[in-house]
């Protein structure tokens, strides 16, 4: 009974807690950066093109660090987001470009020639 008493205890200061934080609005809501603040707010990265794989979706870019992954700079593939960052890229181009994690994988969302 002692434990039952305990819980019922702490579900009504949990309640009130809840309470609260919503404040009088009834709701709490925090902003949610857009898709483009938050590309915004990650570094370009200097890269070169080692090998473009169209059929793939895939280039290999020889790169500094890449913060946001907290990547050193080295040699490796990425997947692309969009196949179309891929178009007129050669083998030997300076790029810049924005990497992000997707699905378990380092994917290119953004890339340019410098």
């Amino acid at each position: 009974m002692k434990t039952i008493n305990m819980l019922a205890t702490a579900l009504f200061a949990l309640a009130g807690i809840q309470a609260h934080a919503q404040g009088s609005s009834g709701t709490m809501s925090m902003p949610m950066p857009s898709k483009n603040a938050a590309s915004a707010a990650m570094p370009l990265v200097q890269g070169e093109v080692r090998k473009v794989d169209l059929a793939k979706g895939q280039v290999v870019l020889r790169h500094g660090d890449i913060p946001n992954l907290a990547m050193p700079g080295m040699t490796m593939g990425f997947e692309v987001a969009e196949k179309k960052l891929l178009d007129g890229l050669k083998v030997g181009d300076q790029v810049e470009f924005q990497a992000e994690m997707i699905k378990g994988k380092a994917t290119v969302t953004e890339l340019k020639r410098r």
